[in-house]
């Protein structure tokens, strides 16, 4: 299996890095791509940073086990929909159910006053950033996450109080998932709790992993 960290909107690679190198100091190895690299030389909008991040996923052999967070959780969901025949698990962390479209406007109007210094860790450019964010107006995978069976984790900090009711209800619509909340944590669960979210993972992927490998063997 290949496991992929793929982050969000506000966030870059490195911020996976204290779980990638946990996970690793325990034997699980992880890719965790930059979604911007992924999307270089296109005008930077939702369709491309998807069909960068496909293209990924389409290079690898192994089934893969995909964890992201926010828009990384869309991009995950995403393929799982186009491709479920690749997907081993999925790990889903503060992910919208749908997209608050007037609230996503007003962020992007926030955006808008806030200095282009803000944007360089990320490694996008202010105006990008405001591109990509008001791509992902119209997304909806409702219907079609409805219809995924692979084994999924809605993760959802204890103290993400904006995306909980996004948890239940992907919870409610994939029926093979279990929720998750993850506690002392607020969106950024990667960041605000990585140990927790390693043991988390590793469990996860672990059982997963040994489920796939005894239904192989029946076989």
């Amino acid at each position: 299996m290949k496991n992929i960290l793929i982050h969000g909107l506000g966030q870059s690679s490195a911020d996976w890095e204290i779980v990638k190198s946990e996970l690793e100091a325990r034997g699980i190895s992880a890719a965790v791509p930059d979604l911007f690299r992924l999307a270089a030389g296109k005008e930077l909008d939702y369709a491309a940073v998807y069909q960068g991040f496909g293209r990924l996923c389409d290079s690898y052999q192994e089934r893969l086990n995909l964890c992201g967070l926010s828009l990384g959780g869309l991009l995950a969901l995403d393929y799982a929909v186009r491709h479920p025949e690749n997907i081993n698990s999925l790990v889903l962390i503060g992910t919208l159910y749908d997209i608050p479209k007037r609230l996503l406007r007003l962020q992007n109007l926030v955006f808008q006053l806030m200095p282009k210094s803000t944007f360089q860790n990320m490694g996008i450019s202010k105006k990008d950033f405001i591109h990509l964010s008001h791509s992902m107006i119209d997304l909806d995978f409702m219907r079609s996450a409805a219809q995924l069976d692979c084994p999924a984790f809605i993760l959802c900090g204890s103290k993400d109080k904006a995306n909980m009711e996004s948890a239940k209800r992907f919870h409610e619509v994939m029926k093979n998932s279990s929720l998750v909340v993850v506690e002392d944590s607020g969106h950024e669960v990667n960041k605000d709790n990585p140990h927790k979210l390693v043991s988390i993972l590793q469990s996860f992927w672990a059982e997963k992993q040994e489920e796939r490998t005894w239904n192989t063997d029946v076989r």
